[in-house]
């Protein structure tokens, strides 16, 4: 991967930030962005979490709510207002830092509400631009965008250099994914470079092929043709889900628990009463590990075509 700290353009500083978004709730973006972040810095990649989200169910996923250093989005809001660099809190694993979200958010809207009535859509920029002083740390920065907030989303598709859009096979899920599709257009006004990456089923039976297909028939239309879709699905397990939010942990670091946790039988045995981790979380963990392959093979291919084009030539994004 090119090393982005010697190049301090703009653009390029900002050049693998990826906004995870639909405007549906319930669709996966904080677990996908959780899982995909902690996946990669696990491997070796120094990973930027954002959470633009009010909820801040990242704090959850990683286990630092009501944490001293859990500022509920005080310092990103601070950072847009006063045009600072972003802060991010160390270290929430190794190798990964995050911007926490949470309450404070809510004064973003009105705030830009207001930049917009003075700056139009220009006034989006201001993400990238105290993201980018810091965006060439990382190999990888992710945006956890809320849901039916269209100005925080805007913020994150102002920033990005790529889409991820994770969808359920529902309708409430798809029509989500096609008011992003019109939304993305619309970006690209302030932010051309904008691209899409790929969506991912989330949620979904991993045999359930014919629901598959209709769905990705749908994404297909809503992006209007051929559109990059990830061959990875997210399957549906509720129980792991609950684990990961009750202990704070990620699925891969869930597996680890899995494996270490005595059989049935030997926990009955010794009268062991802890609650135990769902089987269901080795599979799971799975299928984040080939979503992130994906997301790597993709990301690379991407700036390898881009790299071998002339000077000056404008690519054709996804």
């Amino acid at each position: 991967m090119a090393d982005r700290r010697k190049d301090p353009d703009r653009d390029f500083a900002l050049g693998r930030v990826i906004a995870i978004v639909n405007d549906k709730g319930g669709v996966g973006k904080t677990s996908i962005a959780a899982n995909l972040a902690g996946q990669f810095a696990g491997a070796g990649y120094r990973c930027l979490l954002i959470d633009l989200n009010r909820q801040a169910n990242l704090a959850d996923d990683l286990g630092y709510r009501g944490a001293e250093v859990d500022d509920q989005g005080a310092g990103l809001l601070g950072s847009v207002l006063a045009s600072t660099p972003l802060a991010p809190m160390i270290d929430v694993r190794p190798l990964l830092d995050v911007v926490c979200g949470g309450a404070r958010l809510e004064d973003l809207t009105p705030i830009m509400v207001s930049r917009l009535q003075h700056h139009g859509r220009k006034a989006f920029r201001v993400l990238g631009d105290v993201l980018a002083p810091i965006a060439a740390d990382y190999e990888l920065v992710f945006i956890d965008c809320p849901p039916e907030s269209t100005i925080l989303s805007d913020l994150a598709l102002a920033a990005a250099r790529w889409v991820l859009m994770p969808t359920k096979s529902d309708v409430g899920g798809l029509v989500g994914m096609s008011l992003v599709a019109e939304r993305f257009l619309l970006a690209r006004e302030v932010n051309p470079r904008l691209g899409l990456l790929g969506v991912v089923l989330f949620g979904t039976g991993s045999r359930s092929r014919a629901i598959h297909s209709e769905a990705r028939q749908a994404i297909d239309r809503a992006f209007g043709g051929e559109s990059p879709r990830f061959q990875t699905t997210i399957r549906h397990a509720e129980r792991t889900a609950q684990d990961a939010r009750r202990l704070g942990k990620l699925a891969h670091e869930l597996e680890i628990e899995l494996a270490a946790q005595p059989a049935w039988w030997e926990a009955l045995r010794s009268n062991i009463r802890a609650p135990r981790v769902s089987a269901t979380a080795a599979s799971v963990a799975g299928d984040y590990r080939a979503l992130g392959v994906e997301v790597l093979t993709t990301l690379q291919a991407a700036e390898e075509a881009e790299r071998a084009e002339p000077t000056g030539s404008t690519s054709e994004l996804p």
